[in-house]
């Protein structure tokens, strides 16, 4: 168990030693193979600890969903059937969607409906 920050940061120093070894990540018979794996976990196990990752937004989701699909507001308001400023509104956070759009955003965005009923 790591327990200071001082501690995970030497940890990470010889992880990254161990993997300019390639031998340590693919040969189960190499020398620091275990070691590696021993490490990696205790450091897996602290920054879950100390450094949680966070759910994402619904606004946050639906930026990202807009950027990779290459949607606009007004061709987001088209697909979920809003006008731009509502959708303008919620992508601010001055308002939030109804079940109905909330079930729309989920579906044609391809949003899990946990993050857009922010579970």
């Amino acid at each position: 168990m790591i327990k200071t920050e001082k501690e995970y940061n030497v940890l990470l120093q010889r992880i990254e030693e161990l993997l300019r070894n390639n031998e340590n990540i693919e040969n189960q018979d190499a020398e620091g193979y275990i070691e590696l794996n021993i490490l990696s976990d205790l450091v897996a196990d602290y920054e879950e600890t100390n450094f949680p990752v966070k759910k994402p937004t619904l606004i946050e989701t639906m930026k990202l969903r807009m950027y990779e699909r290459g949607l606009n507001q007004k061709r987001l308001s088209e697909l979920l059937g809003v006008s731009t400023s509502r959708v303008s509104e919620y992508l601010t956070g001055k308002t939030e969607p109804t079940l109905k759009t909330a079930r729309d955003i989920s579906k044609k965005l391809d949003i899990d409906p946990t993050i857009v009923l922010g579970l």
